[in-house]
């Protein structure tokens, strides 16, 4: 399988993520010391002016935690997706194709003799239920505000799998017209736990030993070309489509 990363692009928000901590850690620091300063009566415009800081470093505090949060989940956090999925592939064929970063907001394209993938990824590792396109989290009230406050929650990831394979295909359109793309859900966690009472999306693992695992999902859909005749190990793109496919979004 040949993987193609926007390297420079996942390298450079990871560099922003740690600033945006070190940053965050600074503002507290700082934040902490100005709560401690008391009023300086001999110099009433220099009080008023740390009384101003005191009351704007608090929300600048915490939505620069926001940010590094989400950025570190995104982009730091390990394993990074990139590298899962990749290891969740071995074994495929090599003829395939997998593209990171590249096609927002599909994280993540895979083109296979299975057929063209929009991957959405997950790194959470809670339990969950998932009612259409609809995602409910099974967790304490405690941890339920946590994540709010984090602003780390698992979000909708089927309409973000949705919105990522209709991106996709409206850049093949000019391409390979004929080609259907498919959303795909995949957790890097193998712990999450995933109660799936109706998804017109399927969810997978990046963990082989893991079920549904994406290797296991692949194999799947090899059996079912076979039992509908279809030629398996053909690509659904050609190599030009590809070539073509890469110069206009890579």
């Amino acid at each position: 399988m040949r993987v193609v990363t926007n390297h420079r692009l996942a390298k450079r928000n990871r560099q922003i993520a740690f600033w945006l901590m070190i940053g965050t850690l600074g503002v507290l620091v700082g934040s902490f010391i100005l709560m401690m300063q008391g009023p300086i009566e001999d110099n009433p415009q220099i009080s008023s002016l740390v009384l101003l800081f005191q009351v704007l470093v608090l929300p600048v505090a915490f939505v620069l935690t926001l940010v590094s949060v989400r950025m570190t989940n995104l982009w730091a956090r390990p394993p990074r997706p990139e590298d899962a999925i990749e290891e969740g592939l071995k074994g495929l064929s090599n003829k395939s194709v997998l593209y990171n970063y590249y096609h927002f907001p599909a994280r993540h394209v895979l083109i296979c003799p299975q057929g063209i993938f929009a991957i959405v990824t997950r790194w959470h590792n809670g339990r969950y239920t998932v009612k259409g396109d609809r995602w409910q989290t099974k967790q304490s009230i405690f941890s339920r505000l946590g994540g709010f406050i984090r602003a780390d929650g698992i979000g909708s990831p089927s309409l973000d799998a949705q919105r990522a394979a209709e991106k996709v295909q409206k850049q093949l359109s000019k391409i390979a017209p004929d080609a259907d793309v498919t959303p795909l859900i995949v957790f890097i966690d193998s712990t999450a736990e995933i109660e799936i009472e109706d998804s017109d999306i399927d969810i997978v693992f990046t963990d082989p030993k893991a079920k549904p695992s994406l290797k296991s999902y692949l194999r799947d859909l090899n059996k079912e070309n076979v039992s509908t005749d279809k030629k398996q190990g053909t690509m659904p793109l050609t190599d030009e489509q590809i070539e073509a496919f890469e110069e206009a979004t890579t």
